[in-house]
């Protein structure tokens, strides 16, 4: 969406809230099954996860595989737990780009479905099947752009079976020795069991090859120290942030991040326990721009910390906790995705503008964040 010059963005954050959406009836003369209703609501929405060797507790490729699982997913999904997408439906945009919740009458269809006795169906019925993720593929190779120029991988951690969550930051060094403008970056495991134990991965540069950067660093060269909130986030200069179910970041044409010989990535990984011992990390894909070829504009990361006079957030037990952060846009400007993050004590996000004539206006709000899930939510 674009917003004209001089409006205020406003992003609020609280520890509480919830928002629910009932499904809507849908006509019931006609017998719903697995194979000509379910089967393509679950392959469109949910094995992206539920599939073998993924993240998801069980697969939803086959009847077979489904069918035990029939109350607990009518209670999931009727209640939209999930699949997980946690926008209020009720304000603010409502179309996304990649939008993996269910429509009203898809609930219906699959509350229904549950409360027939979940019966298969003709076989017959059952759409083509989906490809299945049978190696640690790259997305962005995947949809056509071809392999990474330079893979930079972290060194991976064996997490086991039963363990503490861990937030594992080694180094990592990018082997270029000339400049080099990124047109695309995607972030993915080491390997495929990676995705059952990686939460979330971050990609922070530490700039001319100062160890130290990482915490003090600024996204346009000279290091510095203050209060500014917006510098507790400009100061971790980021390269991509990845979670499951994102894919790669692809910048607009004529824009960039730049990479510089020296520079590091500092890795900021949160690995989980999952019953079974694995080994695995992190590495990113990233895609130049052509030698000589320098875009206009340069990519920063830019985040509204809602934290003010750069102190942290004292959440007294059992109470509310509200805070704001404010940024002026003075030229127009295209915001392009809306990503909450909190920890574990979140619960509600709005980024909000308020308009040249002081009107507000709700762009997106999440009242029921959960902290297992990083979804970025792309206008």
């Amino acid at each position: 969406m674009v917003l004209a010059p001089f409006i205020v963005l406003f992003a609020q954050m609280a520890t509480t809230g919830t928002v629910g959406a009932e499904p809507s009836n849908a006509p019931s003369h006609e017998q719903v099954t697995f194979s000509k209703d379910v089967a393509p609501i679950f392959q469109a929405k949910c094995q992206e996860c539920h599939q073998p060797n993924s993240i998801a507790p069980m697969s939803l490729i086959t009847y077979k595989e489904a069918r035990p699982w029939a109350r607990s997913i009518k209670e999931r999904v009727a209640t939209r737990q999930m699949p997980p997408w946690h926008i209020d439906r009720s304000v603010g945009v409502q179309k996304f780009k990649n939008d993996m919740s269910l429509t009203d009458e898809q609930v219906a269809m699959v509350v229904r479905w549950v409360d027939a006795g979940a019966p298969e169906g003709d076989p017959k019925d059952l759409p083509p099947p989906k490809p299945l993720v049978t190696d640690n593929e790259w997305k962005a190779v995947r949809d056509g752009y071809g392999p990474p120029d330079l893979v930079v991988k972290s060194p991976e951690f064996t997490m086991a079976a039963q363990h503490q969550d861990v937030w594992y930051r080694p180094m990592s060094d990018i082997p270029i020795s000339e400049p080099r403008w990124v047109k695309m970056v995607e972030i993915r495991p080491t390997n495929l069991k990676g995705r059952r134990i990686l939460h979330h991965s971050i990609a922070y540069l530490v700039l001319n090859n100062d160890p130290d950067a990482v915490s003090k660093g600024t996204a346009n060269g000279p290091n510095r120290r203050g209060d500014n909130p917006d510098d507790l986030v400009n100061r971790r200069p980021q390269l991509m942030e990845w979670a499951i179910g994102k894919g790669y970041d692809l910048y607009r044409p004529g824009t960039g991040k730049l990479l510089l010989p020296g520079e590091k990535i500092s890795w900021d990984q949160h690995i989980h326990a999952v019953g079974e011992e694995i080994t695995a990390g992190s590495e990113i894909g990233i895609w130049f721009y052509k030698k000589g070829e320098e875009p206009k504009k340069r990519s920063y990361l830019i985040g509204f910390t809602g934290l003010r006079s750069g102190q942290s957030l004292d959440i007294p037990p059992n109470s509310l906790a509200q805070t704001e952060g404010f940024t002026v846009l003075k030229e127009n400007t295209l915001i392009e995705n809306f990503q909450p993050h909190f920890h574990l004590r979140g619960k509600s996000m709005q980024v909000e503008a308020i308009l040249p004539d002081g009107s507000n206006q709700v762009i997106s709000y999440v009242g029921n964040f959960n902290f297992n899930w990083m979804t970025n939510y792309i206008y």
